[in-house]
C-alpha cells in the first residue's frame, strides 16, 4: 500500500537509534517512499535538537509525511503533535513508547527531554504496546494511547519490540500502517480502542474495528 502514494514515511528511531538488523533499518530499506531521520547524537537525546531536526524534515516534505516511531522517538512524534510541524504529520504508527521517567532511570544523566506529552494528537496514531516492556508498563502504555486519542494494540509479551526482543522485519507492523494508510486516505477517524486478550486477539480485533467503518 506505501508504494501507491508519494507521501514520505519517516522511521523515527528512540536512544540509541536503531541498530543494524532492527525492524526500522529494515523498514527504512524495504518500503517505498521511507527513510530514517538522522540525529546527530543519538546518545544525549535533546528533545529540542531532535524536535528541530524532525519539524525541518517535514516542513520540507511536499505533502507531508507519516511516521514510524520506536521508543523515544514516539516521545518525540507526540511532540511535533504540539508543534508547528504538526499539520504535515499525515499518521503514525508508535511502536513501544518508551516511559521518560523510566528510560532516564534506564540511562541516568542522559536523556534532556522534559516531561510526557499528554496532548491530543492532532493527526491519526495507532499505539502499539507490550506486556511485559521494560521501558513502559502496559498500564502506562495504555494510558498515553488514551491521552494522545492513538488506537491501543495489544502485541502481548513481546519485551520493547526490538531487535533484543527477536524483532527482524516486522511483518504486523507493516499490515497495521497499511490499514492506518487506508483510513487516513478516506479521511475516517481511527475506531476508539478495543478491548483485547492476547496480543494475536488484538490484531484481530483491530482489524476487525478498522474494517467496520469502512
Amino acid at each position: 500500500m506505501d508504494g501507491n502514494t508519494s507521501i514520505q514515511t519517516f522511521v523515527i528511531p528512540g536512544f540509541a537509534g536503531s541498530p543494524e538488523g532492527h525492524w526500522q533499518h529494515i523498514w527504512a530499506e524495504e518500503r517505498p517512499h521511507a527513510r530514517m531521520i538522522q540525529q546527530e547524537n543519538w546518545y544525549f537525546p535533546q528533545l529540542e535538537a531532535w524536535a528541530a531536526r524532525l519539524e525541518r524534515e517535514l516542513l520540507a516534505a511536499g505533502e507531508g509525511a507519516y511516521l514510524v516511531a520506536h521508543s523515544l522517538g514516539c516521545i518525540l512524534t507526540a511532540r511535533i503533535g504540539e508543534g508547528p510541524a504538526a499539520h504535515k504529520v499525515r499518521g503514525a504508527l508508535l511502536v513501544a513508547p518508551g516511559d521518560l521517567e523510566v528510560t532516564e532511570q534506564l540511562h541516568p544523566g542522559l536523556i534532556r527531554f522534559g516531561s510526557m506529552p499528554e496532548k491530543t494528537l492532532p493527526f491519526p496514531s495507532v499505539l502499539l504496546g507490550s506486556r511485559n516492556d521494560t521501558y513502559m508498563s502496559e498500564q502506562r502504555a495504555r494510558h498515553f494511547a488514551a491521552c494522545w486519542g492513538a488506537h491501543y494494540v495489544d502485541m502481548g509479551c513481546v519485551g520493547h519490540i526490538n531487535l533484543a526482543s527477536g524483532f527482524g522485519r516486522f511483518e504486523r507492523g507493516y499490515r497495521l500502517f497499511d490499514e492506518l494508510l487506508l483510513k487516513s486516505a478516506d479521511g475516517k477517524r481511527l475506531p476508539p480502542p478495543v478491548a483485547t486478550g492476547t496480543g494475536q486477539a488484538s490484531s484481530r480485533s483491530h482489524s476487525q474495528a478498522l474494517r467496520a467503518i469502512s
